[in-house]
């Protein structure tokens, strides 16, 4: 096992530089930028069905306007994410244009929004009392364009980039106000990115028949189709686990390829389930729910089995820490308290226990009559409360998350108690090194890890940044006396995560310590990726464990704004998340 992992280990650099790829962080972020648009309309959507739910009969003109406001958010989902992917993906390339040439992420994200609607919806006319009217046909404005805003983002920001690198703009003397000349500048590659998809859009209506979004979801479909089945589910949840496991955020890498067809699967569920049929496709965008049962890992029950069945003081402490954070999806006190990322005691369960959720959640969807997951609740809504509510209110579903919830504890708890065991030993021994009782061992496991767990630690926190670009952590530490005497006061501090989670674990410490301390400090929790736009209002960045590959891509901006950037390590960052007088200490220490 140990050879396994070290062999993970040595392939993390190109794992990291996977979850690097510009595009995929431009559809993952692109994608994060529109959550709340899913989240706003799942509310409307629940107002207006959870009543009847419980046999309560609301207004028919209450039902159709919130129906309305659905519609209105939802169904426009294409049409935004084309803008916000283009907006990242812009940024992205800023970093790579030459020097003194940046492309307008305003205006990538206007063409890329007009791009998409010629790749995606169909215009006709029809008569209405009488009148001639032209129609846009909205089926592919959401989430059934999703791949086409996409590649409409792409084409568009390669235009801007060619048109820019090579001056092929209108240039208006220097006596013209910057902002109207900008406008003159982003004519020629603004034209170029919608011609090019008008082209597109003309070609493929010829020769197919369809428009562009309908010939891409035809000519996935088949793989849509293999990813919908049991190996297909159950290949999805074992590769995101991985990545994790390996120390690389696995729903980065793998999530946004399959987020298109995770939306129109559940709103096609939707569209079932509102004309009273049976939703049944099972790979929705709520079935993270399942296959991150407690986040990734499906790792819901393992903070209950650390306090009840452990026997190591470690093991019981970080129980009793991540307990509460895991029950909102917040796993990271776990997966680096314990560790479980890296520790070849976990590879195992922490890749199964989710496939088989997954698998068990087909086998009800198909065969048991528990309905496919129909809305989007919050990420952080603990899961056994999400599934209930997104398979709207089915007994069911309580006792299928009651079946899963017995099968992960099955899982993990022969490997839980073989790692117990080990680090029981060691406890043991370093408390008879020093002379002490067993019982004194607790002491030592509550100031100390056990060397297997510093190893699986260091592993898990090592990053691909270069040597010329280490991050603080990585440095000496200056003399305690000298950190005292660092002024902190009026600091803004913007701590950043994958989904703004754990990054509010250690924003909150700090404005606890802040008030312990005395000092005027402001900290923010953030996802990043969503930090473009209000980055340069501050004066520190922190980027959470989950995050840290993405370093010396941070780097460059925050060298560029002045910024200061620190990236500590796993261990290091749920330690400063529970102890608010240290964050600010080390705070002190990292400051120039």
């Amino acid at each position: 096992m140990d050879a396994i992992v070290k062999m993970l280990e040595k392939h993390q650099p190109f794992f990291e530089k996977i979850s690097r790829n510009i595009y995929l962080q431009a559809i993952k972020d692109g994608f994060l930028g529109c959550m709340p648009i899913v989240l706003t309309s799942s509310i409307f959507l629940l107002i207006a069905t959870l009543p009847g739910v419980v046999g309560i009969t609301l207004p028919q003109p209450l039902i159709d306007w919130c129906n309305k406001l659905y519609n209105f958010t939802m169904g426009v989902m294409g049409i935004m994410v084309a803008g916000t992917t283009a907006k990242n993906f812009t940024a992205s390339m800023n970093r790579r244009m030459p020097a003194g040439k940046v492309l307008n992420d305003g205006s990538t994200m206007v063409a890329a929004q007009c791009s998409m609607l010629l790749l995606a919806v169909t215009q006709f006319t029809t008569k209405f009392n009488g009148s001639e009217l032209s129609v846009f046909d909205c089926t592919s404005m959401g989430t059934r364009g999703l791949f086409s805003a996409y590649i409409a983002a792409f084409i568009t920001v390669w235009v801007y980039k060619f048109c820019v690198s090579r001056d092929l703009t209108i240039k208006l003397p220097k006596e013209v106000p910057g902002a109207i000349a900008q406008n003159f500048r982003d004519i020629i590659p603004f034209g170029g990115a919608v011609i090019i998809c008008g082209i597109i859009d003309v070609v493929v209506r010829n020769l197919m028949g369809v428009p562009f979004s309908e010939l891409l979801i035809k000519l996935l479909s088949p793989l849509f189709t293999a990813a919908e089945t049991y190996p297909g589910l159950i290949l999805i949840q074992a590769a995101t686990a991985f990545f994790w496991f390996i120390g690389v955020h696995g729903p980065s890498i793998v999530q946004p390829g399959i987020d298109p067809i995770r939306l129109a699967n559940q709103a096609e569920n939707l569209q079932v389930l509102l004309a009273g049929g049976h939703p049944a496709h099972s790979l929705t965008f709520n079935m993270s729910l399942v296959g991150e049962f407690g986040g990734t890992g499906a790792t819901f029950i393992v903070p209950l089995l650390l306090i009840l069945f452990m026997k190591s003081k470690q093991l019981k402490a970080v129980g009793k820490a991540s307990i509460v954070p895991v029950a909102f999806a917040v796993n990271e006190p776990l997966l680096f308290g314990a560790p479980m990322i890296l520790n070849p005691y976990m590879l195992i369960p922490f890749v199964a226990a989710g496939c088989v959720n997954v698998s068990v959640a087909k086998f009800f969807i198909d065969n048991v009559g528990m309905n496919g997951f129909s809305c989007v609740v919050p990420w952080a809504t603990p899961a056994p409360i999400g599934i209930f509510i997104t398979t709207n209110f089915q007994l069911i579903a309580l006792v299928f998350v009651a079946i899963i919830i017995l099968l992960d504890a099955i899982i993990y708890l022969p490997f839980l108690k073989a790692y117990d065991k080990l680090l029981c030993d060691q406890e043991a021994e370093r408390a008879a090194e020093l002379g002490l009782e067993s019982n004194d061992a607790a002491a030592i496991a509550a100031n100390a890890s056990a060397p297997a767990v510093e190893q699986a630690a260091a592993s898990a926190e090592t990053t691909a940044a270069a040597a010329d670009s280490k991050p603080v952590a990585d440095q000496p530490e200056p003399a305690a006396d000298a950190s005292a005497k660092k002024d902190v006061d009026g600091l803004k501090v913007l701590v950043l995560c994958a989904g703004a989670g754990t990054s509010a674990m250690l924003a909150n410490a700090i404005k606890e310590g802040a008030a312990q301390t005395g000092e005027n400090i402001a900290s923010s929790a953030g996802a990043y990726g969503q930090h473009t736009a209000i980055m340069d209002q501050y004066d520190v960045i922190v980027l959470a464990p989950q995050v840290r590959s993405y370093y010396n891509d941070m780097k460059a901006d925050t060298d560029r704004l002045g910024i200061k950037l620190l990236a500590p390590r796993g261990k290091e960052y749920i330690d400063l998340t529970r102890d608010p007088a240290g964050a600010i200490k080390w705070l002190r220490e990292n400051l120039d």
